[in-house]
């Protein structure tokens, strides 16, 4: 008899263990998310210091006697133009998760994560942070683009609220798991989806003066700044009070903004998009250019827009070039000539001279006088150039961690000083 039951039972734990093997097991690296709360993090993300060197040059913006150079991600490096010929880097704005910046009467407006930040540069020797308005341009997931996902079998996320938290690191471990749930996660097409789309979840002017890869404008006592689909604007009238108001969407990857008078023109990768502003708080839609996908900034002189595409990569498959577009008619812009590039950047406008940073090629300088004909009277090489300002007395330019100053000598320009960031 007690054979019989010893059997029964061995019968029984056979069929459990059978019921319950989810076939053979190995070691798998496990990866979960470091978090930190989203409040603790940003204030610990801006910060002003001694002045650095540069990671990776971007956008330049200057204001009065200083310029200020975006480190990509980073913040701004600070640097005093007093003597043109001999610049000097004074500080660096450190502010993570920036990529523009705007000024008037002294305040510094600048994008952080999405936040909008603003400074006090009344005392260039002591800047301060006046406010920050959490969430007030884009979306409110923080995403660290030097955070890299490691090597790892499976990606535990956890419930991470994005809008609270954010990544900072990863923790990686060595765990047994099925292999049958291993293949499962990544043997099949929805898995695939699913783990694609976690990833990718004269006088002094009061206002100072970006190039023509700006997101942000000030005009009067408002602040636009486009982010990839939308105007959002802010009444800046009162900086201690400043109104968040409604957002005005545009259209999808839009990148620039430029103003002449009441008109926004808007640089986009599949076009540009023009936007009156009689009433500033909100923006009204008059008409678009549409064109093939590549990045796409915008400047206006008169009856003209100067609109530099560059393809290849990211920027997409159009070929690039110079597009030169009558706008005399508003709701009705139309191209006008097309002139071949190699892999232009920004490009700006000083009377009837038109500057191009056209990558690797360098900086080349047309004469409009004819436009929309321009005629080619300078080219600058040896030269990495991205992104350019024209102002009153002087040309600024900034290219492969380099800032450039040139001075106007009759319908020419002339190299002043060199600055190595």
């Amino acid at each position: 008899m007690k054979n019989v039951v010893f059997l029964f039972c061995t019968i029984a734990l056979f069929a459990f263990v059978s019921c319950n093997d989810d076939g053979p097991y190995e070691d798998y690296l496990v990866a979960r998310p470091i978090v930190q709360d989203a409040i603790s993090f940003k204030a610990e993300a801006v910060d002003v210091v001694d002045p650095i060197p540069i990671v990776s040059s971007g956008k330049i913006y200057a204001y009065q006697d200083y310029i200020f150079v975006n480190d990509v991600n980073l913040g701004f490096h600070v640097i005093d133009n007093k003597n043109p010929s001999a610049p000097e880097s004074i500080a660096f704005i450190k502010l993570e998760g920036n990529f523009d910046i705007s000024i008037k009467d002294d305040k510094l407006f600048a994008d952080s994560y999405g936040d909008l930040v603003i400074f006090d540069i009344s005392d260039i020797t002591n800047i301060t942070i006046q406010s920050r308005i959490v969430n007030a341009i884009y979306n409110n997931d923080v995403w660290l683009s030097n955070i890299e996902y490691p090597q790892a079998d499976f990606y535990e996320y956890g419930d991470i609220d994005y809008s609270r938290d954010i990544v900072i690191g990863w923790e990686v471990i060595t765990e047994r798991r099925s292999v049958e749930e291993y293949e499962s996660r990544y043997n099949c097409d929805s898995c695939l989806v699913d783990s694609a789309e976690s990833f990718n979840d004269s006088p002094q002017p009061t206002t100072g003066q970006g190039g023509s890869l700006a997101r942000f404008k000030i005009i009067g006592d408002y602040l636009y700044v486009v982010d990839y689909s939308n105007i959002n604007i802010f009444n800046i009238a009162d900086v201690e009070d400043v109104k968040v108001l409604d957002d005005v969407q545009v259209a999808w990857d839009i990148e620039t903004i430029y103003s002449q008078g009441d008109i926004l023109f808007i640089g986009g990768a599949q076009g540009m998009y023009i936007y009156g502003i009689e009433n500033p708080e909100k923006p009204e839609f008059i008409s678009e250019f549409r064109h093939g996908t590549a990045c796409d900034p915008v400047v206006v002189d008169g009856d003209y827009a100067y609109v530099t595409l560059k393809g290849g990569g990211f920027c997409g498959n159009t070929e690039s070039g110079l597009y030169v577009i009558n706008i005399s008619d508003l709701e009705n812009p139309e191209l006008k000539v097309i002139y071949p590039m190699d892999g232009p950047n920004g490009l700006g406008i000083k009377n009837n001279t038109l500057f191009i940073c056209d990558g690797d090629s360098g900086l080349k300088v047309y004469d409009k006088t004819d436009a929309p004909n321009i005629t080619l009277v300078n080219t600058f090489e040896d030269i990495i150039a991205y992104d350019v300002i024209p102002l009153a007395s002087s040309l600024l330019m900034v290219g492969d961690r380099t800032l450039y100053q040139y001075e106007y000598i009759d319908n020419d320009i002339r190299l002043l000083s060199t600055f190595q960031l």
